[in-house]
């Protein structure tokens, strides 16, 4: 720990020179508030703070790693600063900040964005909103211009019509984010009772239905009014940019929007409960599911750290109390522990997914869960439990350091809620100085007999299951009589320049491929890498060829199943023993299966690297593959596939998959395997297929890392000794004939959305051919927020939250997909969407403006392609799965570049053909089958 406490004091001794240093060379109006840097050796965020006349906070973090910048703007405003019956308008305005504003025209944002090759989103949460880019760094520029006219010019642009169609997009979210997912609604309940009326996390953050719809433009004007001023926002900059220039620009765009109202922060009141709270639901799910909760401190409060170590201690992961007593003795399929915090309160938050199989009664959960907490009583705190917590919190910060959003986001949320971006420190020693005696302390204090809130959510027509008795009736809710109090304080701006005129992109920066190399260890197997500096980690996967492709169908579900398998015992410890030594090491290792390959993912510090290879290498070489864990894991498989088949979207795409591929196909037959063969297997079927698959001759290696090539070949020697040959794919059956244009429909009583899937046959992955050019060709239809189709159903017509189309290709087949979730009510008139912009695409082809956008954004996105080690292990598994030079990617811009629009128009003539594609829909039959008959086409009903 005294690495960080001495970056901290060369940080504080820095500031003051730079400040002297720095002060006189800054635009007039931007003041240097602080200068944080740290030496080669220390692990951190460098940056420098500023601040505007106008109160607008100023982080910059230099990064030249990779020709990017990440343009983040956190206002401190969420769901919290919004009265009782007016909910939803934070989030609303999430929404509406993106639809133009005074010198940017209507979807201009998002297509000025993705055109300059970056992407972009925004969040809300209970206590901020942020918006942000991620953009090569020759356009930084134009994001300043972009976020300053939406934070100083946005009302001018503001219409009726652009809310009304705002509000039927958050309405559309809110039905495919909670009100179509299982235990979606559950949240919401649980808050209602766990906060006294009128406390603002008392209502979700996406808004009552009622209450979004009695929001009128007026009220929105009045909210930005209120809390969308620079002096209640933070904008941050992190990456490769010039940092005078920089400030320059900022002061440009930003200097002129005059200050709004003053902004100070909630009183932090402790929520208590009078009596423990029982409240019951029922819902659209297969497992019945029991959540306690309760009420701590706030974030960042005194015993913030010390809850955090005894939620772990109880819940978190195979080592821990909850897992034992209700995972591993099969009572419940998932249990957890957690304590997240917000700005104003904290949850200490239990839950349990009944295992049906053990009767499914939640009041029998409820007393394991009680009888869990008194054996940590009994127990008590080890040196153990605060050692691995605290490692798990070390690394994991340093893992948060591997891109340049994850650090512009920690510095955003550390301003934005503590008033200092340099929090690493600070809140490492808050972790470092939790005592046995502090998590006992807390325990008393917060979980000991304390009052809770506990609801139980059943399949509908289970009431029996629920833990307890209702006690608990919602208030009925209050409605205050304005969303916010009517302001006079905006003042319309004269700028000094023309704002109107989009800045141009600077010049084009050298883009950065990851430096690769090749290596094999002694058995031959392959190893591709590449050196990274940013961190001192290391990210390996091993690849083992094979997969669910590999298995017959009637064994469906065997890939995933024997990797779980190897997530277990060894012959030389347990399950619990392997969890304990790597949460020691901060280390993850994780077994999984998918399409046509199983994986080892390993995530580790270098510095532990060796240790956490020694876990991996007695995991895969000696299984202990125990009956135990077989029967357990087996049971917890065939309730997830239960539970699954309440989720609509999961429905749509098994059904999908298997009228395109057949149910004869391992491809039309999900990993996952279904309720008749997950039944069926059997420990032998287990083992034969380790024998199978887990071979030196199935396996590659990808390794991200800060350490050479010799070093990382060194470090996996213990592989060299695996053996086996490579398996051979089975041949694929010979693929059905769609019934091209035929409605398959999926019947789900009381939906309230229709999934929609329409596609066929398509063309496999390849680098540079027919697929790749079939990708450039479908980005305007469906590949781009603003393509044709999500224009038109969602910004046009706001049928769905979202609509996209896209060319998805292995290494053998393919297909081509359009999709949506959309409103039961426009069902039918979302396909005559759909088959309107497919059908015109199709004949017509892109015009010369959409093959410009479509140009310049693939290409100029190349810059953000290699970032992350994710993206660099994805970039290099690519080139070793298919055999690629490792400058196919310059190959694909200049096929980007040079590729003419007959060419793309023809391949849409090929591709795109209706008539041909299958369409299946889940949703309410009763309410959507005659309006989609009523259009002409044939319709099959599908049963679930």
């Amino acid at each position: 720990m005294r690495r960080w406490i001495l970056a901290v004091a060369i940080s504080a001794a820095l500031a003051g020179c730079a400040s002297q240093e720095a002060e006189s060379n800054l635009p007039k109006g931007i003041s240097l508030i602080e200068s944080v840097s740290l030496a080669d050796s220390e692990v951190g965020i460098a940056y420098k703070k500023y601040q505007l006349a106008n109160g607008l906070t100023v982080l910059l973090h230099q990064d030249s790693s990779d020709p990017l910048v990440h343009v983040d703007v956190t206002y401190h405003v969420g769901s919290a600063r919004e009265l009782e019956g007016r909910s939803g308008f934070a989030h609303l305005f999430e929404h509406m900040m993106f639809q133009g504003s005074q010198h940017v025209g209507d979807e201009q944002h998002f297509k000025t964005v993705t055109e300059a090759g970056g992407n972009l989103n925004g969040t809300t949460n209970t206590d901020r909103t942020n918006y942000f880019e991620t953009v090569p760094s020759n356009q930084l520029e134009k994001m300043l211009w972009l976020e300053s006219d939406r934070m100083g010019f946005f009302l001018p642009a503001l219409t009726e019509e652009k809310f009304e169609v705002q509000r039927e997009t958050v309405k559309n979210e809110r039905a495919q984010r909670i009100d179509n997912q299982p235990y979606g609604r559950m949240g919401e309940q649980f808050n209602q009772a766990f906060y006294p009326q009128g406390h603002q996390y008392s209502w979700p953050v996406i808004g009552w239905p009622e209450d979004l719809e009695r929001a009128s433009l007026a009220d929105v004007k009045n909210f930005f009014k209120r809390w969308y001023g620079p002096n209640n926002a933070t904008l941050t900059v992190g990456g490769d940019f010039d940092e005078l220039q920089t400030l320059a620009w900022i002061n440009k765009y930003f200097g002129e929007i005059p200050s709004g109202p003053e902004v100070t922060s909630d009183t932090k009141s402790l929520v208590t409960l009078d009596k423990t709270r029982y409240i019951s639901m029922e819902d659209k799910v297969h497992l019945p599911l029991i959540r306690i909760g309760f009420p701590t401190v706030y974030a960042r409060h005194e015993d913030e750290a010390a809850l955090d170590l005894l939620s772990n201690i109880l819940g978190g992961g195979k080592t821990s109390i909850f897992y034992k007593n209700l995972v591993k003795d099969g009572y419940a399929v998932q249990a957890g522990v957690s304590h997240p915090c917000q700005e104003l309160a904290c949850q200490f938050s239990m839950y349990a997914l009944a295992n049906p199989a053990k009767g499914g009664q939640l009041k029998d959960l409820e007393q394991k869960m009680k009888e869990s907490i008194e054996e940590f009583e009994a127990r008590g705190v080890t040196d153990e439990d605060l050692q691995k917590v605290k490692v798990q919190f070390e690394a994991g910060t340093i893992f948060g350091l591997q891109s340049v959003s994850g650090k512009v986001s920690t510095l955003a949320f550390n301003q934005t809620f503590s008033g200092n971006p340099n929090m690493i420190a600070s809140d490492l020693a808050r972790y470092a100085n939790v005592t046995k005696a502090d998590v006992m302390r807390v325990f008393n204090t917060y979980i000991k007999n304390k009052p809770m809130v506990v609801i139980s959510v059943v399949p509908e027509g289970q009431k029996q299951l629920i833990a307890h008795e209702d006690n608990f009736t919602p208030p009925v809710l209050t409605v205050s009589d304005a969303a916010v109090e009517e302001l006079d304080t905006h003042q319309q701006i004269t700028s000094s320049f023309d704002r109107t005129v989009m800045p141009a992109a600077g010049e084009a920066p050298m883009l950065k491929s990851p430096e690769l190399w090749r290596g094999k260890l002694a058995n031959g197997i392959e190893v591709i890498g590449t050196e990274s500096e940013e961190t001192p980690t290391v990210e390996l996967v091993i690849y083992l060829n094979g997969g669910h492709r590999l298995v017959p169908v009637s064994k469906a579900g065997l890939a995933g199943l024997t990797a779980a398998m190897l997530n277990e015992s060894s012959q030389k410890h347990s399950a619990e023993e392997l969890a304990q030594a790597l949460e020691m090491l901060g280390s993850r290792v994780s077994f999984g299966a998918s399409g046509y390959q199983s994986y080892i993912q390993i995530s580790s510090l270098t510095s532990h690297l060796d240790e956490t290879l020694a876990i991996v290498e007695e995991r895969l070489f000696q299984p202990a593959f125990k009956s135990e864990d077989f029967k357990r894991l087996k049971q917890q498989q065939l309730q997830s596939l239960q539970h699954m088949m309440s989720d609509p979207n999961y429905i749509a795409e098994t059904a999908f998959d298997g009228l395109l591929y057949g149910t004869e196909s391992p491809l039309g037959v999900s990993s996952n395997g279904t309720l008749e063969t997950v039944s069926g297997l059997t420990l032998e079927d287990i083992k034969a297929f380790y024998r199978q698959q887990y071979t030196g001759g199935n396996a590659q290696v990808v390794a991200v890392s800060n350490l050479n090539e010799s070093e990382v070949l060194a470090k996996l020697s213990g592989l060299s000794h695996w053996t086996g040959e490579a398996s051979t794919l089975p041949a694929l059956t010979d693929l059905p004939e769609l019934k091209g244009g035929t409605v398959y429909i999926l019947d789900k009583p009381g939906a309230a959305q229709s999934v929609i899937k329409i596609g066929k046959q398509g063309l496999p992955w390849d680098a540079t051919g027919e697929f790749f050019k079939s990708y450039l060709m479908n980005y305007p239809l469906g590949g781009a927020f603003n393509s044709r189709i999500n224009l038109n159903l969602r910004e046009d017509k706001g049928y769905t939250y979202g609509a996209r189309s896209y060319f998805s290709g292995g290494i053998e087949l393919g297909v081509f997909e359009a999709k949506a979730s959309v409103r039961t009510d426009v069902t039918a008139p979302s396909l005559v969407e759909f088959a309107k912009e497919i059908n015109r695409y199709q004949a017509n082809g892109m015009t010369d403006k959409e093959l410009a956008f479509m140009k310049a954004s693939i290409s100029q996105g190349k810059a953000l392609d290699y970032e992350t080690p994710y993206q660099k292990a994805g970039f290099m598994r690519r080139i070793q799965r298919y055999g690629l030079d490792a400058n196919f990617t310059d190959k694909q811009t200049e096929i980007t570049k040079s590729v003419t629009k007959s060419e793309l128009n023809q391949l849409a003539k090929e591709q795109l053909k209706l008539e041909k594609m299958i369409l299946v829909i889940v949703g309410d039959r009763a309410k959507i089958e005659a309006d989609i008959k009523a259009l002409g086409y044939p319709v099959s009903i599908l049963e679930l």
